[in-house]
């Protein structure tokens, strides 16, 4: 009879545990850095319109352009700026293309030549790709928000990148980025406000 208790006490105690650890498998995982990467990751492909005002001391008022931009996963990115002056500048891989069509020039950047310019676009197409491998190369990143409005702080680490970038700030929602705010060294800032492209 006592032996036929413990067996009791011992399968209670075997069916709390298993109870227990299924409970805890089955809890979500606190929404996070990783799981924001996961989600943008996850878009693969994009296209929206965008507003950028610059401010600068040098001058009395912000500079705007506007345009679109168009993301293609892993690492395509095209701005087209329309106004104030046609513009396009396309990010491919390791190539960086620049043509202004006013001008008639067109202008292609290795980027392994360019390690600030480097730093800056790939915080951009790292984000956008939820490469945070990549991320983590070039800056300290850190996370503030939820997944509804989350804002994502980047901090450059190489000492040249940090001559001209002092932050950047890039907001959205879920697998959406809304805003990309680059603050340089110097003080002048510029601000780009997306919204997609119904169209």
């Amino acid at each position: 009879m006592i032996s036929g208790s413990r067996r009791s006490v011992r399968h209670a105690l075997w069916a709390l545990m298993f109870a227990t650890s299924a409970l805890f498998a089955a809890e979500p995982t606190a929404w996070g850095i990783d799981q924001l990467m996961q989600e943008l990751a996850q878009v693969k492909t994009a296209k929206g319109r965008f507003v950028e005002r610059k401010t600068m001391a040098m001058l009395n008022a912000p500079l705007e352009s506007s345009g679109t931009l168009v993301y293609t996963a892993p690492g395509r990115l095209e701005k087209y700026t329309r106004l104030p002056k046609p513009e396009t500048l396309v990010l491919d891989k390791d190539k960086l293309s620049i043509e202004y069509k006013d001008r008639g020039q067109r202008r292609t950047l290795a980027l392994q030549d360019y390690p600030v310019i480097w730093a800056f676009v790939e915080s951009i197409r790292s984000t956008l790709a939820g490469d945070l491998a990549t991320l983590n190369r070039f800056y300290r990143a850190s996370l503030a928000g939820s997944e509804e409005q989350w804002r994502l702080s980047l901090q450059p680490v190489d000492a040249k990148t940090q001559t001209v970038v002092k932050e950047i700030h890039i907001g959205g929602n879920r697998s959406h980025v809304r805003t990309i705010e680059i603050i340089e060294t110097e003080g002048d800032r510029s601000l780009m406000t997306i919204t997609e492209d119904t169209q």
